[in-house]
Formats: C-alpha cells, sequence, structure tokens
C-alpha cells in the first residue's frame, strides 16, 4: 500500500553559467543514471497516469522533482562531497563528459584530477528530510 505521504524526491542542481542547451542534455543524462544507480527503483514509485480518454502515460513519478541552479562549479564540487558524507544517491555530470566520442569522453574524465573538473550538475534521489538542508543554500530555477 503506498502512502500519500512523499517522504522522497528528486533534486538537480545545475551550474547557471553553462548554456541552457547544454544543460537540457546534462540532465537527461543525470535523470537517467539516477534511475539506474539507485538500489531500490520501486521506492522512486513509477507509475502509470491514465487520461480520461485511455490513454496510457507510463513511469512518471509520484515524487516530486526540484531543479535549483548553482552559482558555480566550485558549489556543485562541494555539495558532491557533503552528498558522498551523507550517503544520499547521486549522479554528475562534467565539462569532461562532453567532447568527442563516449570513449574520448571517459578518456578525458579518467585523465582530469577530480579539482580540475568543471561541474555542470548533480541529480540526486533520497529522503527529503536529509536532501533539503543539503540543498537549501540554492535557489530555484530560474
Amino acid at each position: 500500500m503506498q502512502s500519500d505521504e512523499l517522504e522522497n524526491k528528486f533534486v538537480a542542481i545545475l551550474n547557471k553559467k553553462i548554456p541552457v542547451g547544454h544543460l537540457m542534455n546534462v540532465l537527461g543524462h543525470m535523470a537517467a543514471g539516477i534511475v539506474v544507480s539507485y538500489s531500490n527503483i520501486s521506492e522512486m514509485r513509477f507509475d502509470s497516469y491514465i487520461d480520461q480518454s485511455g490513454g496510457i502515460h507510463k513511469s512518471i513519478s509520484d515524487y516530486p522533482f526540484i531543479i535549483l541552479s548553482a552559482d558555480n562549479s566550485n558549489q556543485l564540487r562541494i555539495l558532491r562531497k557533503e552528498l558522498t558524507g551523507a550517503g544520499v544517491c547521486f549522479v554528475d555530470f562534467t565539462n569532461t563528459m562532453t567532447v568527442g566520442t563516449y570513449l574520448e569522453q571517459k578518456e578525458k574524465t579518467k585523465t582530469t584530477p577530480e579539482d580540475q573538473l568543471e561541474y555542470y550538475g548533480v541529480c540526486i534521489f533520497g529522503n527529503k528530510d536529509i536532501i533539503s538542508p543539503i540543498t537549501k543554500k540554492f535557489s530555484l530555477w530560474k
């Protein structure tokens, strides 16, 4: 039985210095990644919504998906460390993941020190009581 109380949420924090067209690609990759990296997908409460005409709208989560903005890459780097320390499920996306083929992107990431990565975004899923205090410093995306 599912409760009406929503205990979890999705949150994406995007680097506002990156062009919006690039960020849409980043968000798509991170949203897909957060689903497959979470240990219990059924907890994400994906469901089908059925319209009055009988049309089925598949795999929509009951949980909110909040989009926030970060001022720069360093804010996302710090966030990433906080999430790691708190044991929260997240995925991130960096500048090394945007050039060439996927093989070239993997090699570029592998040969770039973490402190030289430019973070484009971080996507999170988990308990809202844990996530909200960590993400409260970020503003809603405008």
